[in-house]
């Protein structure tokens, strides 16, 4: 869609809206050329827990979110719909649906990737975690999709059932390298590859909104899973090229180019993106319980807000040989690890407690980073965060101090929707190439090496004991 005059007494198309449908919020921001933000709208993310370790959200109430964002967004920009050049889509992965092919109707809740239900399925095989899937696929009238399939489907009024090679290389059941969705796989969990959407570039012209939705058809331009969406607002576009998110969980992405990395140690390859003929891999390594381990100490009243926990981990010169265990999310590793604090003492207060909760996030980072160095074979280049638990100095600064390196923080914390973005950008030709992209870029802090690791090393060695207990429980 060119961003030329459109329509007499409206302004030419000058701006691209991303969203971004994460496990905690609903966040949409108006970007213009120079990629500052405009206006900005967010709804937190109610989810549903059935039983224990489930984890569900209702497809209706997303929806009006995802509507919801958009429509006040550009509402604060003080803009008009016809000004939207393009709009692109980051989403959570992992989480699914399945509806009715005719009517669009549901059969159940998204299943979320936080659900735990699967380690029923991974020890037992009994297939409860798929039971809804193919109990409609065998209707022979349903659509399975993430949660990118079902809005797209929804936003074109089930015109477009479709989803990019981002989001489905993140369900396990598509295979990277040839591109398709697995025959093997889907065989062996019972599940017609007629249900799965065809699989489209991530920085493409899906079509568009109806005008129903949102008054004008606001093009379509790219859909993205949420971590690499974040490493493309990174501008994390060469091999070598390193992403650490916290969030909600935490992640690790490393832009491998066009070689595949796996590891027994817990990583794995995806897709990047793919824009026409480019398609770029990355190796992902994630650890539990970032975002949502402070979010539960603060829930318990361990501190009000989160600013405050910088301060209160400094205020101790160490966590008394407190350990904090993230478990409550499964891990890749070990669906049973057990979410713990260890070594409590009379003399233990708050402040060790959130310094411990502290010290297990880059605690993390340097377990993980260690991995990616020895088992993948391309020698790290420039390491970007995002996040919000990036915007904590104490986790960063020890971070860079664990694994020694530069790490960069940009202006924007905000990375999935800056992608999403970026990538719907460059469909629409708002932005010419990904050279434009990088002199967008903003960074608000650099952290550098101020301690030994070394100094760290009978800390982290009572974590990983810590670790050690708390497996298999």
């Amino acid at each position: 869609m060119p961003c030329e005059q459109q329509e007499s007494g409206v302004p030419p198309a000058r701006y691209v809206v991303g969203v971004d449908v994460g496990s905690t919020v609903v966040k949409c921001h108006v970007y213009d050329r120079a990629a500052a933000v405009r206006g900005s709208s967010c709804r937190k993310v109610e989810s549903i827990y059935p039983r224990p370790g489930w984890v569900e959200l209702d497809p209706e109430v997303l929806w009006s979110q995802f509507v919801g964002v958009i429509k006040e967004a550009v509402q604060v920009a003080g803009l008009h719909m016809r000004q939207i050049a393009g709009l692109g889509i980051s989403t959570q992965r992992g989480t699914f649906i399945t509806w009715h092919k005719r009517t669009g109707k549901p059969f159940h809740n998204f299943i979320s990737w936080q659900d735990s239900r699967s380690a029923e399925l991974v020890n037992s095989w009994n297939k409860s975690l798929l039971l809804k899937a193919e109990e409609a696929a065998k209707k022979n009238n349903c659509c399975f999709g993430t949660i990118d399939t079902w809005l797209l489907y929804r936003l074109t009024k089930g015109s477009v059932y479709a989803t990019d090679c981002s989001n489905a290389s993140a369900t396990g059941i598509f295979e990277p390298y040839t591109k398709c969705w697995s025959p093997t796989l889907c065989s062996l969990l019972s599940i017609p590859t007629s249900i799965y959407p065809s699989v489209k570039d991530t920085s493409f012209n899906f079509g568009s909104a109806d005008s129903e939705i949102f008054g004008v058809p606001i093009p379509i331009m790219a859909m993205v899973a949420d971590q690499q969406s974040a490493m493309f607002g990174e501008c994390c576009f060469h091999p070598g090229d390193a992403k650490l998110t916290m969030g909600t969980g935490g992640f690790w992405n490393v832009n491998t180019g066009e070689r595949l990395f796996a590891s027994w140690r817990g990583l794995y390859p995806l897709i990047g993106w793919k824009i026409g003929e480019e398609v770029v891999y990355l190796t992902e390594g994630c650890m539990s319980d970032v975002g949502t381990a402070i979010k539960w100490a603060q829930d318990i009243n361990l501190f009000t807000n989160v600013d405050e926990t910088e301060k209160m981990a400094r205020s101790v010169v160490d966590s008394q040989g407190v350990c904090f265990v993230p478990g409550f999310q499964v891990s890749v590793n070990d669906p049973y690890l057990c979410a713990s604090f260890m070594g409590l003492k009379p003399s233990t207060t708050r402040n060790h407690l959130v310094r411990a909760i502290l010290e297990s996030v880059a605690f993390r980072n340097k377990q993980l980073y260690d991995i990616i160095v020895k088992d993948v074979r391309i020698p790290l280049q420039n390491i970007r965060a995002d996040g919000g638990v990036s915007n904590n100095s104490f986790v960063m600064q020890m971070t860079s101090d664990l694994i020694n390196k530069k790490i960069e923080k940009p202006a924007n914390a905000d990375m999935s929707s800056l992608g999403a973005a970026f990538l719907a950008g460059l469909a629409s030709g708002f932005w010419s190439d990904k050279e434009q992209l990088k002199k967008l870029r903003r960074i608000e802090a650099v952290f550098e090496p101020q301690k030994d690791s070394e100094e760290y090393k009978p800390a982290m060695d009572t974590w990983l004991q810590a670790m050690k207990r708390s497996l298999r429980w």
